[in-house]
């Protein structure tokens, strides 16, 4: 096992690193549009070349395989290029009324220095979904890691061609982070991480009036309907759950199938499980599914498992931690769930998919919907009533037929305790900028 150690930045450094972003962000934003989306772009050139070492690295540091972590980080790397076509097409000065003497515009101004503070499932792809909107608006960076997850970003700044102060980076802990979100310079926080910790950053926020947006835990729920193709959801599912050894803010969590197809679909599921495999696959049918980040993760999956056999639930597959050396949990899928059980109420993130049977698809809407949380729900159905129905979850995304249907180009704000801050998009430019009225007598424009 690979031991990495990392300094902590101090409040010291935090406060260097804010002044330096705001020392450059006068010039950045004065550039001019065109010439900062070049340089972005050739940004995003140097990380597509360095794709395969940037994925080696977060495999090194949290476990993921290298093709997962390739796969997600051009994802990565696809949504900070749209961002800069969408900022070619965003109104960064629009006019509003007026009269024959008075020009009145609302211009969309650059907020200053923005803290990115993200987690350490997936670093560089996480920095990457936000970044794009931040900077092309004309704003500078201070890009915190998670203390699990920080050789990646260090390589990632590595590529970057941008001038000195556009981005910086501290690392550490949450006293680091404290440190950043307290920071009387920072304008914007853009903070993805658990709900705990989403919470500390909201307070020290509200505290100054610091705009936040916030995307913080999710037990995504999956409701699936009868005469669907149970192979088909099942792969998807399993998928779904398992990919990244469910440590996605979107894996799916928990699962609603109906009666009539219950059977036939938990016994897809099981198969399907069977398919991963911790570790280095061994034939063409199997799927690697990496350890999980540290043990504190692996107990918590550990402990949800344990807590629903302990109420009454089966262990069709998995379950149990494999006597090997690495933090690995293997995929599995439990059934005769009920709502009580840890594993279906508290956001596990690792490779687990409970299962538990509903009289009618209106009732598994119902119990998708009884949760703190409200990131994402995936819909399995051929009924467009049904869909119309699903539309109304209180989650920021809902998908139909194909879990992460939008791919990772979406516009979104999650609902209850999974955030707040509608991204993506117009609104991630929106985020990053203040809306400025001006008024000018028609003579001077």
């Amino acid at each position: 096992m690979i031991q990495l150690e990392v300094p902590v930045s101090s409040a010291a450094d935090v406060d260097m690193a804010v002044k330096s972003a705001g020392a450059a962000q006068l010039s950045w934003s004065e550039m001019g549009l065109a010439a900062r989306l070049d340089a972005l772009n050739q940004f995003a050139d140097a990380l597509e070349a360095s794709a395969v070492d940037l994925a080696g690295t977060e495999s090194r540091e949290m476990g993921k395989p290298v093709d997962i972590g390739t796969q997600f980080l051009l994802s990565g790397v696809g949504v900070f290029r749209e961002s800069l076509r969408e900022a070619l097409t965003y109104p960064f000065e629009e006019q509003y009324g007026g009269n024959d003497e008075i020009r009145t515009v609302t211009r969309h101004t650059p907020l200053g220095v923005v803290a990115l503070i993200v987690p350490w499932n997936f670093t560089v792809a996480a920095i990457l979904l936000s970044l794009g909107p931040i900077l092309a608006a004309g704003n500078t960076v201070v890009v915190k890691p998670s203390e699990k997850a920080t050789p990646s970003a260090v390589h990632m700044l590595e590529c970057c061609p941008l001038p000195p102060g556009v981005i910086n980076l501290v690392v550490g802990d949450g006293r680091t982070g404290a440190s950043l979100t307290e920071h009387p310079d920072i304008a914007l926080v853009n903070f993805t991480g658990s709900v705990g910790a989403g919470q500390r950053v909201a307070q020290a926020c509200a505290a100054r009036f610091t705009r936040a947006t916030l995307e913080l835990g999710g037990k995504d729920a999956a409701v699936v309907d009868d005469g669907v193709d149970v192979a088909a959801v099942a792969a998807q599912l399993a998928y779904a759950a398992f990919v990244n050894s469910g440590q996605i803010c979107t894996s799916i969590e928990r699962v609603y199938v109906v009666e009539e197809i219950a059977d036939a679909l938990i016994a897809a599921l099981t198969a399907e499980a069977q398919r991963y495999v911790p570790g280095e696959r061994s034939s063409a049918d199997q799927v690697s599914l990496g350890p999980m980040v540290d043990a504190h993760q692996r107990n918590i999956v550990r402990y949800h498992v344990e807590d629903a056999r302990a109420k009454g639930a089966r262990i069709l597959v998995g379950g149990e931690a494999p006597d090997v050396p690495g933090y690995y949990f293997p995929a599995t899928v439990i059934s005769d769930t009920t709502s009580d059980m840890l594993i279906m109420r508290d956001e596990t993130f690792g490779p687990v998919l409970p299962v538990q049977v509903v009289a009618s698809f209106e009732e598994g809407l119902a119990r998708a919907a009884e949760s703190d949380f409200g990131l994402a729900a995936t819909i399995f159905t051929e009924d467009r009533n049904h869909v119309d129905a699903a539309l109304r979850l209180p989650v920021g995304m809902v998908w139909i037929n194909q879990w992460q249907g939008s791919g990772l180009l979406r516009m979104f704000e999650p609902a209850r305790a999974s955030g707040s801050g509608l991204t993506g998009g117009r609104a991630a430019f929106d985020a990053a900028t203040r809306g400025v009225s001006i008024s000018i007598p028609e003579r001077l424009t």
